[in-house]
């Protein structure tokens, strides 16, 4: 199907390997470098589709594995997809769940032809091969299908990543086959862990196999950020120019600068919605922990030049007060605010991009996020 997706390189920063670009889907034009807000089970927790949209999101994540168990892909089916059951008018791209059955160390059996597990809900059991994981994401309307992967513990040994990153080639074979005419477009997933001999030979192979784009996974998963920055500065850019670059499951601020440094295009994290959730407000000044006595009686703004709701409205010893007496406004409110500084993260670097300015931007950016003493926990 030749709409699933295009991508156009716009500018390359003469500075790094930083890039703008921008992604076509049947959905819209979504420019990049680009955060996803995570979707998991069908809704940016807290958030109204129409305020992502407001806010200048067009493309978010949402999850196989979490779907197809709750509730359930012929429920949303029969909604006529995704996009129709959550009412969201953007793109999606779909994780295939590899992540999440991996995680289930104790649950699950991993095969050539599948991988079992019982449900973390009720302990049903259930499986997952290639063809299964792009079947469901064929029904659930995705724009953006990720194979199945497997994701080993970073620290596993050398042989077990070479050989789980076989399997991931030979499954990413299948899911390619099992792909109809009128499926979204499909990603492959670079593995290796820690080795970077792994990684670029896996690279190899992906890049070889007609995916529309390639992403990154193993990474955030425990190795600590100057592992993870060591691997991405490797591989980023080095992966296919005319094709996207996607880091899975990062993160914080300061990993996707650096990250979109060393050339990637897309990111998804699930920092900006739970951390809101634990009372944490990203501003360009580092993290404030708005539960903190400190702000008990403080009549300001979380961030006096930002456009949120929150920030518009309310005080910071407002926002604690809702905290505190665990309220759902709180909820709402400190994820709005928190999309809403990754959003303008988003339009800021890109902006830095097209200014040839990226490299010194990024710098500034860095010390200010992460050099800087906010608050002292009280």
């Amino acid at each position: 199907m030749e709409d699933r997706l295009s991508f156009r390189l716009i500018h390359q920063d003469q500075s790094c390997p930083a890039r703008n670009g921008e992604l076509t889907t049947p959905r819209g034009v979504v420019s990049t470098p680009v955060f996803m807000p995570v979707g998991t089970v069908g809704t940016v927790k807290a958030i109204d589709p129409e305020e992502l949209t407001a806010m200048g999101y067009g493309l978010i994540l949402g999850n196989t594995y979490h779907l197809m168990l709750r509730p359930g892909t012929q429920v949303v089916k029969d909604h006529g997809g995704l996009h129709n059951f959550m009412g969201w008018p953007g793109a999606i791209l779909t994780d295939s769940g590899g992540y999440q059955v991996f995680s289930l160390a104790a649950l699950r059996k991993i095969s050539e032809e599948k991988v079992t597990f019982r449900s973390h809900i009720d302990g049903l059991a259930c499986e997952l091969s290639p063809e299964s994981a792009i079947d469901i994401q064929q029904d659930l309307g995705s724009n953006i299908m990720m194979v199945l992967d497997e994701c080993p513990p970073h620290d596993a040994e050398k042989q077990y990543h070479s050989d789980s990153m076989a399997r991931t080639t030979r499954w990413a074979r299948r899911c390619l086959e099992a792909r109809s005419p009128q499926g979204g477009a499909l990603f492959g997933i670079v593995q290796g862990g820690m080795h970077l001999d792994l990684r670029k030979q896996h690279l190899e192979e992906l890049a070889a196999l007609p995916f529309d784009g390639l992403a990154l996974g193993g990474l955030s998963v425990g190795e600590g950020p100057e592992q993870m920055d060591r691997i991405v500065a490797a591989m980023g850019p080095t992966m296919p120019e005319n094709r996207p670059r996607y880091l899975m499951g990062v993160g914080l601020p300061q990993d996707i600068i650096r990250a979109v440094g060393h050339g990637i295009d897309m990111f998804d994290c699930v920092v900006p919605t739970r951390n809101a959730r634990n009372g944490q407000l990203f501003t360009w000044d580092g993290p404030i922990q708005i539960r903190h006595a400190i702000h008990t009686r403080d009549t300001e703004p979380v961030d006096p030049n930002c456009a949120c709701p929150a920030c518009r409205r309310f005080s910071r010893a407002y926002l604690r007060h809702l905290y505190q007496a665990n309220e759902i406004l709180g909820v709402r409110l400190n994820t709005l605010h928190n999309l809403t500084f990754y959003a303008e993260l988003m339009g800021r670097i890109r902006k830095a991009i097209a200014a040839d300015d990226y490299d010194r931007w990024s710098q500034a950016a860095l010390h200010r996020l992460e050099g800087l003493e906010i608050e002292k926990k009280v």
